[in-house]
């Protein structure tokens, strides 16, 4: 009972302890990369200079040393002064968050940001132009060997009209071949469906197909069908020319991968539709054509493209069994001329029908996301 507070006394308050005052911590100074940013670009001028020179005189080894090549190099060096602004932007940044760090923390945390990333941006444009400058010297290098090899233009524009039309059989055995791979690769990712006991042989068969020519090289099998075939002496194999036989290689190839992209994306389309269609008194043939396929489809085609990108560029390889396509044609000219100028030239000629599809490829996979986006 003595231990109990006494009821008369009025109850004791503490006083409150004595908070401190939080400051946020200036932030570190972005003065050291802003500087290293300027020492990059005042690196990367003087550099392009000595470039610049060095390809004028490699240009002036092979004939051409006109006052308009000339200017046309050094202003290209004039344009990497570009890369000053936000180099300067980034100092002056850093500068200016210095000052403010003793008045405004927040501000110049800001400011400190703002400046490296400027730094950072003036840095990265520096090492892209660094890489021109270094194809510049490797195209120049050994008095413009490499130039000559590869971009001849004389020989180049001489040679134009016979790869271009060449290329033309590479365009005939794509544009086949993608119609052909498109309703093959759908018949095996079917085979590979089929449902019940029955179905088991079937599902065997085309998983074989599939892990076979998956397995195997594209031009093994270009190799097998263009010579293989024709020593059958079928009466039908006999009288196919070395297009189509290349036409039927790459369609026994790309099918396989194809197939397995039909496979996921029938396979990703929930099993609710399915259900939802057999229950309305679909078959599974009806079922898969009205229902799943139609989503599926609309759900690969961005995989699908990168396929046919792949089938676009391996229609190279039917060089192999004589098909005279724009490879080939480019191959006997480099013979002739000891000159490789009409491979770049097909190079070119590919990659200007790629690029486009690549970037189709890019638009819809950001529309599929945009469209998962809104949807959740």
């Amino acid at each position: 009972m003595d231990d109990l507070p006494d009821a008369s006394q009025p109850p004791r308050i503490r006083a409150p302890r004595a908070t401190r005052k939080w400051t946020p911590a200036p932030p570190k100074s972005a003065k050291g990369i802003a500087l290293l940013a300027i020492l990059v670009v005042v690196g990367l001028i003087a550099a392009g200079l000595a470039t610049a020179d060095a390809v004028r005189e490699g240009l002036a080894s092979i004939g051409v040393d006109s006052p308009l090549a000339t200017a046309g190099l050094f202003a290209v060096v004039a344009g990497f002064l570009v890369v000053f602004v936000p180099a300067f932007q980034g100092f002056f940044g850093a500068v200016k968050a210095d000052r403010l760090a003793a008045t405004d923390v927040a501000e110049a945390r800001a400011e400190t940001a703002a400046a490296r990333e400027h730094s950072w941006v003036a840095i990265g444009y520096a090492a892209a132009a660094a890489i021109v400058l270094f194809f510049g010297l490797f195209l120049v290098a050994n008095e413009v060997a490499v130039g000559r090899t590869f971009f001849d233009l004389s020989l180049i524009f001489e040679t134009f009209h016979l790869v271009g039309a060449a290329f033309w059989i590479n365009v005939e055995i794509f544009v086949i071949a993608e119609i052909l791979v498109l309703i093959w690769g759908l018949l095996i990712a079917v085979a590979r469906l089929a449902p019940g006991r029955a179905g088991a042989p079937v599902r065997l068969i085309a998983t074989a197909y599939v892990d076979l020519f998956r397995g195997l090289p594209a031009i093994i099998a270009i190799y097998l069908v263009g010579f293989g075939l024709p020593l059958t002496d079928l009466p039908v194999l006999r009288d196919m020319s070395p297009t189509m036989f290349a036409i039927l290689a790459l369609t026994l190839t790309y099918g396989a991968y194809v197939s397995e992209v039909y496979r996921s994306g029938i396979e990703s389309v929930h099993w609710s539709q399915t259900a939802a269609a057999r229950s309305l008194g679909f078959s599974h043939t009806q079922t898969l054509r009205f229902v799943v396929v139609p989503q599926a489809v609309r759900r690969i085609i961005p995989p699908l493209l990168n396929d046919f990108i792949s089938l676009q560029k391996d229609t190279a390889l039917v060089s192999v069994i004589g098909t005279v396509d724009a490879f080939n044609q480019a191959k006997i000219i480099a013979s002739n001329h000891f000159n490789l100028s009409s491979v770049t030239t097909v190079a070119v000629l590919f990659v200007l029908i790629t690029i486009p599809q690549a970037r189709l490829v890019d638009k819809l996979i950001e529309r599929d996301q945009k469209r998962m986006r809104a949807g959740s």
